[in-house]
């Protein structure tokens, strides 16, 4: 009788960079959704965020951090552009610094004066070997 050897796994963990393994099923993702790494820089980016915010292209923000590219406003009637510490609450910083995953809402006001809309976000930290390397966001306008 032939006798075949089979193994499926190997014989060493094989390191995963999360960033990258995201990277693509974010690009052509139906949804609005961004990969940031640990620094708020963007990894790669969906139409629908874009779209969503009225932004650029999606491969025109890569490298951009998060922050330079949403141009995020209180809750008032004016609109007023939010200060350092406020923006850095934001749901895809937020799962960044607090290490687990973060929802909230957000307005933003879209490109050269446009028209502000408000945002339902939720992120998770991505993890590679222990530690937080980036994180994951989901949008959807409420």
């Amino acid at each position: 009788m032939t006798h075949i050897e089979l193994s499926l796994s190997p014989l060493e963990p094989i390191a995963v960079d999360p960033l990258h393994s995201w990277s693509a099923p974010v690009t052509t993702a139906e949804e609005s959704c961004v990969v940031i790494d640990a620094d708020g820089v963007i990894i790669a980016a969906s139409t629908a965020w874009t779209r969503l915010l009225a932004l650029q292209s999606a491969s025109e923000l890569t490298g951009s951090h998060v922050l330079d590219v949403l141009c995020l406003i209180d809750f008032t009637a004016a609109g007023n552009e939010l200060g350092e510490a406020e923006r850095e609450q934001i749901p895809p910083l937020l799962a960044l610094t607090s290490k687990r995953p973060a929802r909230g809402l957000l307005r933003v006001r879209a490109a050269e004066g446009g028209s502000s809309r408000t945002l339902d976000a939720v992120a998770t930290p991505l993890w590679q070997s222990g530690q937080v390397v980036g994180s994951l966001s989901f949008f959807a306008a409420v």
